[in-house]
């Protein structure tokens, strides 16, 4: 909006000029996302906790977190305004990849919205049905993948996606690109999901991992930065860089009310819309396998909670009695359970999250 005004201003007053500079904008974009967290978050969590829409907190979860029930949950809806406000202000609302992004976050965002009210308002104890959540997903990648297909960037670049390490190197999915976006984006936003279970882990995480994508998309939108590192240049990409930085200051701001004590959970709301929106932008970036190294955090914690799941009904089937290879999963509850305090856990999943993200960038000079 304030793009749309400003920058046309510059035949007359020549310092709106710098609102077509993406670095600006997305430099405007973070500051905004933060302020609006900032004064908007206390009236938000003061009205969460009025309306008592507080965390229910599994049985079988750790002893420790039950003094946690009745935190305000459902605190995506901050992350949701201090993003959608400063994009809307800022980036150029003309750009598909931004309108796919939004509609993305707004998708998903309203299925965790759902899933949160059932659970905390109507007492469902699960929530929204899993194979419903499923297919919301599921539908939200195909129409990604419908997207990629109707708007590419590059017809000749549309089922490839790019390795580290191996300059112009790519791997074609050919007929398998619409099952593998479907399953990326599933997967991601499930992984987040399941990472949002302590105090700051996965809003941490989460910026961490916006922050080096957002590095990506603006170096992939650069001709002369994508030629200088080899790597693919995608036109018009780099307004990305504008929703990319709102979601860092969102989430950063969110980190304020979220860190240990929390003041308030992200809730359903917030993880697997922004977690869908993380695979969305790697699969728009042709980033997919760098962005395993990047939300490698994400990935191990769904993983160990496939393999706990999987080897106790192995283990039930052949034994007659399941057996576990965590003490508790997701992974982060197996480490409280080893006895780390949960702010320990946190910093040292952060510290992983920062490695990886490190070793991820490292990536695009060795080539």
């Amino acid at each position: 909006m304030l793009y749309e005004l400003l920058y046309p201003l510059r035949e007359y007053i020549s310092g709106f000029n710098i609102a077509g500079y993406i670095s600006f904008r997305s430099a405007a974009a973070a500051i905004t996302a933060l302020l609006i967290t900032f004064f908007l978050g206390p009236p938000i969590i003061r009205s969460l906790r009025r309306h008592h829409i507080g965390e229910t907190i599994r049985i079988e979860g750790p002893e420790s977190h039950k003094v946690k029930a009745g935190t305000p949950t459902m605190g995506g809806l901050i992350i949701h305004l201090a993003v959608f406000v400063p994009t809307i202000l800022w980036a150029d609302l003309s750009n598909r990849y931004i309108l796919l992004m939004m509609f993305v976050v707004l998708w998903m965002g309203v299925i965790g919205f759902i899933d949160d009210y059932l659970k905390v308002v109507k007492k469902l104890e699960k929530g929204l049905v899993a194979r419903y959540k499923l297919m919301g997903q599921v539908i939200l990648g195909l129409i990604v993948a419908a997207f990629m297909y109707l708007y590419p960037g590059n017809p000749e670049l549309v089922t490839v996606t790019s390795l580290p390490f191996l300059k112009n190197v790519m791997i074609n999915f050919g007929i398998f690109y619409i099952p593998f976006v479907i399953l990326y984006i599933t997967g991601f936003s499930n992984a987040v999901n399941l990472t949002d279970g302590l105090d700051g882990l996965a809003s941490g995480l989460m910026a961490l991992a916006a922050f080096s994508m957002l590095a990506i998309a603006y170096l992939s939108g650069r001709v002369d930065f994508s030629q200088y590192l080899g790597i693919l240049y995608l036109p018009t990409i780099g307004e990305l860089t504008v929703f990319l930085s709102a979601m860092v200051g969102g989430l950063v701001g969110f980190l304020w009310f979220n860190s240990r004590p929390a003041e308030v959970f992200m809730g359903d709301t917030g993880s697997l819309a922004y977690g869908a929106a993380l695979g969305t932008i790697a699969i728009l970036l042709k980033k997919e396998i760098v962005f395993l190294l990047i939300g490698m955090v994400f990935v191990i914690e769904a993983a160990s909670v496939v393999i706990q799941i999987g080897w106790f009904r192995h283990t039930k089937k052949r034994f007659g009695e399941g057996r576990r290879v965590f003490r508790m999963a997701p992974l982060h509850h197996h480490f409280e359970e080893l006895g780390w305090p949960e702010s320990k856990v946190v910093v040292r999943f952060w510290i992983m999250g920062i490695f990886c993200a490190l070793m991820s960038l490292a990536t695009f000079k060795i080539r």
